[in-house]
């Protein structure tokens, strides 16, 4: 992973000339600082304990603590655009004072232990890939910090064909994973934008959504078993696959990002490796329309494994290919992206099936052009990021979700506040927005943002992110569809579950974390 950037930087990509002339004159956007060098970063000076850096080194060998400049950057923090942002301008004044790497669930036990004697905060780092402030504890209290990488735990332990269940360690990235059920026949089917530097462990502690959700389910859905390592102990947790003994505290671990224990096994439902696959686009006149014909396909089938719909704006823009922006003209109307995974009778069902609905509820057939673009480019997103922050502009996403029934409303409210709330800045933005994961009753709304940078524009998103998570709150929504809490949404949480519903949140901690070593300030302060 890039150390100020999204992915591959043999993969970067700038933004052609005249896109960047487009910016400049319906944006405002002006060139932008250089980055810095990573011999340029500014790191503080390591407070680890000489007592803890030695239990260490005994726990895991003196191979796995790395704290030199370049391992200490590369586990600072995630990958929201203000991360980026203040990693690009060389601030890493919240770097951790060691990567610790630990190789089996006992090592993982033993040094959360120590830890917690030694005031030691820790943070759990899969892919690093979060967007929400996952990997930013409020850390300032304790005698040091260190990021717990998990990448030696990267095998498929088991794979259990007859119940079509596999085993993972959590710091197997996703397409390693996917690689290795595929040797078998099957896959998880779990495609998030971050898939190509996810971890297992991650998807589980965020509630990570995939872009085929539609027929593959979420993550937290697919999750059957869980291991999971506390300083004060071990949960072992799944025995069947659903079970009336008790509430299930599979659930309380999921979404957990870190802050009551770290995941070291999950067990996963998997199904058979598709033979066959397509994808296709038709346009809607209206995103109204377009989300009509979702639900339709969402109560009453047939459900394709994707579904991805695009209001007018983004429809228009073409956000995926956005460096050929001038090349054409822009589409009218709303995008909405089906796609199909399965044998070759099923796919070929499936088409039929969706071919009988969505032209009564005002579908016209783009073809299948639309939807393999869009297949094709599906992890692009980020790398775009990566080239208008390099030019000055400002762009970062957000989602929420909610009932069929409040999605107009909830649209409008996050639309308003978006638009508001930078225009009064000076800085008026393009809003942008999606729907990419439906169910019976509802679906999420994923919104990008694309404006010029402000003279502080960490601050400039934190004004604008604070706004929108007011206008989510009051318009119904939740304040994360599969993003997560982290630090950037937590203070919206009692918002969303209520004071009660924090407290019992705290109370858990407090008992399989009294030193509140876990990830401080994630998920609740």
């Amino acid at each position: 992973m890039h150390w100020r950037g999204w992915g591959d930087p043999e993969r970067a990509t700038p933004l052609p000339e005249p896109v960047v002339e487009l910016l400049r004159q319906a944006l405002g956007v002006q060139p932008a600082t250089p980055p810095v060098e990573i011999s340029e970063v500014r790191l503080p000076e390591r407070s680890l304990p000489v007592p803890a850096y030695q239990a260490l080194l005994e726990v895991v060998g003196a191979d796995n603590v790395q704290s030199d400049p370049e391992a200490r950057i590369r586990h600072t923090r995630g990958k929201s655009t203000a991360d980026l942002l203040r990693i690009r301008a060389g601030d890493a004044v919240d770097a951790p004072d060691a990567v610790v790497l630990p190789g089996s669930h006992a090592e993982v036990v033993e040094v959360l232990e120590l830890s917690s004697r030694h005031r030691v905060a820790v943070v759990p780092f899969g892919g690093g890939t979060s967007v929400v402030g996952g990997l930013s504890p409020n850390a300032q209290s304790y005698e040091g910090v260190v990021a717990m990488d998990l990448r030696r735990l990267d095998r498929l332990l088991d794979l259990d064909a007859e119940s079509r269940v596999a085993t993972l360690e959590p710091g197997l990235l996703a397409p390693r994973a996917e690689a290795l059920l595929r040797e078998r026949g099957f896959t998880l089917g779990h495609f998030p934008q971050s898939y190509e530097w996810a971890s297992i462990g991650g998807f589980a502690a965020t509630r990570s959504s995939g872009q085929a959700s539609a027929g593959y389910g979420r993550f937290d859905e697919m999750v059957v078993q869980l291991r999971v390592a506390t300083p004060t102990g071990t949960l072992e947790l799944g025995r069947a696959p659903m079970s009336a003994a008790g509430p299930d505290l599979r659930q309380l671990v999921l979404g957990s990002e870190g802050a009551f224990g770290v995941i070291t096994l999950v067990g996963v439902q998997v199904r058979p490796r598709p033979v066959a696959s397509g994808y296709e686009g038709w346009r809607f006149a209206t995103f109204d329309a377009g989300t009509a014909a979702m639900r339709s396909l969402a109560q009453d089938g047939p459900m394709p494994a994707v579904l991805r719909l695009s209001d007018a704006a983004e429809t228009a823009i073409g956000l995926a290919d956005l460096g050929q922006i001038g090349g054409g003209e822009p589409q009218s109307g709303c995008l909405l992206v089906v796609g199909y995974e399965g044998s070759a009778a099923s796919v070929a069902g499936q088409r039929d099936g969706v071919a009988t609905v969505l032209p009564d509820a005002g579908g016209e057939p783009l073809g299948d052009q639309p939807g393999e673009r869009w297949a094709a480019g599906r992890y692009a997103a980020p790398y775009l990021r990566d080239a208008l922050l390099d030019v000055g502009a400002f762009a970062e996403t957000l989602e929420t979700a909610t009932f069929w029934s409040n999605l107009p409303r909830l649209y409008a409210a996050v639309c308003e506040a978006l638009t508001s709330s930078l225009a009064e800045q000076g800085t008026p933005p393009l809003v942008l927005c999606h729907v990419s994961h439906v169910y019976p009753t509802g679906a999420s709304l994923y919104f990008t943002v694309v404006c010029a940078q402000a003279d502080d524009p960490v601050m400039q998103w934190r004004q604008s992110k604070s706004a929108t998570g007011d206008a989510i709150i009051a318009a119904g929504g939740t304040i994360s569809h599969h993003h997560g809490v982290g630090t950037d949404h937590r203070d919206w949480l009692a918002g969303e579950i209520g004071p009660l519903g924090v407290e019992l949140l705290r109370a858990i901690k407090d008992r399989l974390d009294p030193a509140g070593i876990l990830n401080p300030g994630v998920l609740i302060a």
